[in-house]
């Protein structure tokens, strides 16, 4: 009897929202495969690393979201008439494996966004959702598409690696001719936002407690072209152990990118090059093996990537290139007086993918990182074979 109300209710639902004229779509993508991920190496700095323990752990067995991270996800508009739609769209990441939530187990951890859109003046949106970097530079830029997790561009492009802001206003414009130009701004970009305390014997009195980002870009596309030239910059927290005591935090973390791509129609060539300045946005994790973000002030990286991309048969197969170089340490590092060394990262990675429908294909990936996250001994490895569908 209850699950019969429950059909009625949610028919009658539905019957209200075609009514209503508002498109509703339910659409997901689901990836999993197996594979090999091994790291190995001496998780410090140090010049001197005799007598070091090094860190070896690897597994064989299931791989999910390689190629794209599974999600599920409704996405909707309603036509308000002269051009003018409301547009929504909820977006859940999940573990193929376990079935878990992703993103720090939020219901739409990929995104949850409300907006405004019109064909003649673009799109703005309210909510949490990727920056500007993250939009428009792997599509140009990177052969792999922003995904093959270590064999992406986020892997030394830290502002480019699905970077995601809470509390974000993004503004896009409609596409001029191939131009298309994006700016957004996050009150806090991890968490909800939080109030200043003023008049009080709190430590927080008086502190920033918000994240604040900002993030814009312009990219073209059009024919065999592609660029995109984005910025990125985000400001730390302040923080204060005790009333009096100094106030720590409130760095300003910043990224320029500019990368692009030719399409000779036998092969596409891509290159891109970037700078981030006193930290990092969201460091790639390596078999497994991530980085502290935290702290990093003075730290200067610069960043390449090279790659192409080919039609093989049905096929596509890619190939690319990263390296992130460390121009200077973190000033927490440097300032100890001990003896350091932080190493450029390369990864190397080759994939295929092929269709075996319109919505789904399968796909073999390799990569391999040496002195990942910048320590001199960090090696990673990826090796899989999998299969994606998309609804």
């Amino acid at each position: 009897m209850k699950k019969t109300l429950l059909a009625a209710a949610l028919m009658a639902g539905f019957a209200g929202v075609a009514h209503a004229e508002t498109s509703v779509t339910l659409y997901g993508i689901l990836d999993g495969g197996i594979g090999y991920q091994k790291f190995k190496g001496v998780d410090s700095y140090a010049s001197n690393r005799d007598g070091m323990e090094s860190i070896s752990q690897k597994k064989t067995g299931m791989i999910n979201g390689i190629q794209s991270g599974n999600r599920w996800g409704l996405k909707g508009s309603e036509d308000l008439g002269d051009g003018l739609r409301a547009v929504f769209v909820l977006e859940s990441g999940f573990d193929l494996g376990t079935g878990t939530h992703k993103q720090g187990d939020r219901l739409f951890g990929r995104q949850a966004t409300l907006g405004l859109a019109g064909d003649s003046w673009g799109q703005l949106d309210f909510g949490r959702q990727t920056n500007i970097a993250s939009k428009y530079l792997p599509g140009v830029a990177d052969p792999f598409g922003g995904g093959f997790d270590q064999a992406n561009i986020g892997a030394a492009f830290t502002a480019a690696n699905t970077v995601r802001y809470d509390n974000m206003v993004m503004y896009q414009t409609p596409n001029f001719s191939g131009f298309q130009f994006g700016v957004g701004y996050s009150f806090n970009t991890n968490g909800p936002e939080e109030y200043k305390i003023t008049n009080s014997v709190s430590p927080e009195d008086g502190l920033e407690r918000n994240q604040r980002g900002i993030t814009t870009g312009l990219r073209y596309a059009n024919g065999p072209i592609g660029v995109a030239l984005t910025y990125d910059q985000y400001k730390t927290r302040e923080n204060r152990a005790a009333v009096g005591a100094p106030v720590t935090g409130g760095d300003t973390v910043k990224s320029w990118n500019i990368g692009g791509s030719y399409d000779f129609e036998v092969v596409k060539a891509h290159l891109a090059f970037g700078q981030t300045r006193d930290g990092l946005f969201e460091a790639q994790s390596f078999s497994g093996v991530g980085i502290d973000t935290s702290n990093l002030k003075g730290l200067k990286v610069n960043t390449y990537l090279v790659g192409l991309s080919a039609p093989v048969g049905a096929g596509t197969v890619m190939g690319s290139w990263t390296m992130a170089d460390p121009r200077s340490a973190p000033d927490a590092l440097a300032n100890t007086g001990a003896s350091w060394e932080m190493k450029k990262q390369h990864t190397f990675s080759l994939g295929y993918s092929h269709p075996l429908s319109k919505r789904t294909n399968v796909y073999a990936i390799g990569s391999y990182a040496k002195n990942v996250h910048f320590l001199p001994d960090g090696k990673s490895t990826l090796v899989g074979v999998g299969l994606r569908h998309q609804f």
